[in-house]
């Protein structure tokens, strides 16, 4: 059930992509569907701003266009989808560790559509670990913060993102308040990016085909 919804998700999110537009895309396993639909309008788009090298190069090898947000400026949509979404579309990202990258892309674009099966769906965020990345020498330091916070940090070793940083994965949380948290948790030296997408949460969320 969860293969066939992620593929309805990546394949209903199409209908938001509108000529002549340069796409935002995320990375993960229902991204890809939505990349895999994509390569049939990619002579009705500009092309695409990628999140990650996994999503950069399968756009390429289906003929999409890959370009710079530096030069694109603002996009109209982006599309990625989500480890969880609670039932105010707000996430947490970063199982595959491109949390950084798709936080700049969403921040960039007016519309975030947010696709993903129904496992994914939560009323309280926090039972999915949640990804925080570092500068590698703030591993240790963000750990003891992260303690005084009630987590417990796990460094998910042997993982260097594609910004050359590290990924600390936070259990135990409820997350009651993942605005506040966010702020929060940004604050610490040598946070790169927080994977809570809560003060932009996504616009639109699709679970297999159908909007939440």
């Amino acid at each position: 059930m969860s293969a066939n919804e992620k593929r309805q998700a990546g394949e209903a999110a199409i209908r938001y992509v509108e000529d002549g537009a340069i796409i935002g895309v995320g990375t993960g396993s229902t991204v890809a569907f939505f990349i895999d639909a994509l390569a049939d309008l990619k002579d009705r788009i500009q092309g695409a701003v990628s999140s990650s090298e996994q999503s950069t190069a399968h756009l390429k090898r289906l003929g999409i266009p890959v370009l710079d947000l530096n030069a694109t400026g603002a996009l109209t949509l982006y599309v990625d989808g989500a480890d969880e979404c609670d039932t105010h579309k707000r996430l947490i990202k970063g199982g595959g560790a491109a949390l950084t990258r798709e936080k700049i892309i969403a921040e960039a674009s007016q519309k975030f559509v947010c696709i993903i099966d129904s496992t994914k769906q939560v009323k309280l965020l926090g039972k999915f670990p949640l990804p925080i990345e570092v500068i590698p020498m703030a591993r240790s330091l963000g750990g003891r913060e992260i303690v005084k916070r009630g987590g417990q940090p796990v460094w998910r070793d042997g993982v260097v993102t594609d910004n050359g940083n590290w990924v600390i994965d936070v259990h135990g949380w409820q997350i009651t308040d993942p605005v506040g948290l966010e702020s929060d948790l940004n604050q610490i030296p040598g946070v790169v990016a927080v994977g809570l997408f809560a003060r932009r949460a996504a616009d639109v969320v699709l679970v297999g085909d159908k909007v939440m």
